[in-house]
This record gives C-alpha cells, structure tokens and sequence, in this order.
C-alpha cells in the first residue's frame, strides 16, 4: 500500500510538507507572550513591590530572632527552664484542646460508650450468674457434686482412714481448717527453746 500524499487528503491541503519544516530554524519564529494582559509599567510595580516585601520579610526575620533570644535571656534570669516552659505549653495546649468541639463530642461519645459498655458488662454477669444458678439445680451438676463428693471421701478413707461422709462443703471447710492448721507462726511467744 502506498502512503498517502497529503495533497490527496484535504484536511491537510494548507500544511506545508515534512521538508519545508525541517528548514525553519527556531530563531525565526517569535516569542508569544501569553500573559500580554500585563503592561510594562505594571511589571515594573510588581517587582519593585516585590522587592520591598522581600525586604520586609528579612528585617521581620531579624526582629523575631533578635526577640527570640531576649525571651531566652529574660527566663534564663528567672530561672524558668525550657522544660517548664515546655510543660506551660503542653498544659496550654491540652486546655485549647479540650475547648475544641470535635474535643467534646468525642468525649461525649466515648463517655456514652462507657456507659452502654458497663450496661451490657451488667447484663452478661447477671445472665451468667443466673445460668449458673440454674446450672447448679441441674440434675447433671448434682451428678457431678455427688461424684466429687464420693471421691474426696474415699480419698479420705485412704489417706486419714476414716470417712466423715460429709457433703462437699464440709470437705471442704474441714481441708480449709487442716491447711490453717499447719501454718507456721512466727510468734516468738511459742518458741520456748530460747529464755
């Protein structure tokens, strides 16, 4: 297939060929100014204002630095540290911060939170003491309370030889009581080998 010229194509009839432009130089076409809304005299204005607020800037820069360290010379006489003064800051800016809305609504959101959390807290420890109680009605834990019963007695019966019987709280008690029982007492009152 053989391309196309483009005086066959009459969309680009008016555009000057490839080799035509390879000869423009750069030099010849001239500057477009985008920007021709502004006048010399204008730009003369801008620069010179911005110049004198390029001035200002620094002279301001040299106040501030020449006040900064009076500040630190003034607190170096009073003795306030610029750890104090760090503490000042913090505690005025966590007061400006409390101040702020978004501030306060967190808090009364996390507050309300707490509340519905100690709510559903209550509610979970009644269900569960509640299902407990009924847990220990049952047939099945009455089972499990006879069969622990049965065991520490004839634990009982092969260690002291003898079996009280007794339910699982006296077992209990009675284990509670021999534990007490062989706690030392340092009380120099009971120790007689020394005068």
């Amino acid at each position: 297939m053989e391309p196309r010229r483009q005086d066959d194509d009459p969309l680009h009839a008016d555009l000057p060929d490839s080799d035509s432009l390879k000869d423009v130089k750069e030099a010849t076409v001239p500057e477009v100014d985008l920007n021709n809304t502004i006048t010399e005299k204008e730009t003369d204005e801008m620069q010179h204002e911005l110049i004198k607020l390029e001035e200002e800037i620094a002279t301001l820069k040299q106040v501030l630095a020449s006040k900064e360290k009076r500040q630190s010379e003034l607190k170096q006489c009073l003795g306030v540290s610029s750890l104090s003064g760090l503490k000042e800051n913090l505690s005025r800016g966590w007061s400006d911060m409390q101040s702020t809305t978004a501030y306060k609504k967190t808090s009364e959101t996390l507050s309300t939170a707490g509340q519905r959390t100690s709510v559903a807290f209550n509610n979970l420890g009644t269900a569960i003491s509640r299902k407990i109680g009924d847990m220990r009605n049952s047939s099945s834990f009455k089972s499990f309370e006879e069969k622990v019963e049965s065991t520490m007695s004839n634990i009982k019966l092969k260690v002291g030889g003898s079996s009280s019987g007794g339910s699982f709280e006296d077992v209990l008690s009675s284990t509670a009581q021999a534990c007490a029982q062989d706690v030392p007492t340092n009380n120099p009152r009971d120790n007689t080998e020394f005068p």
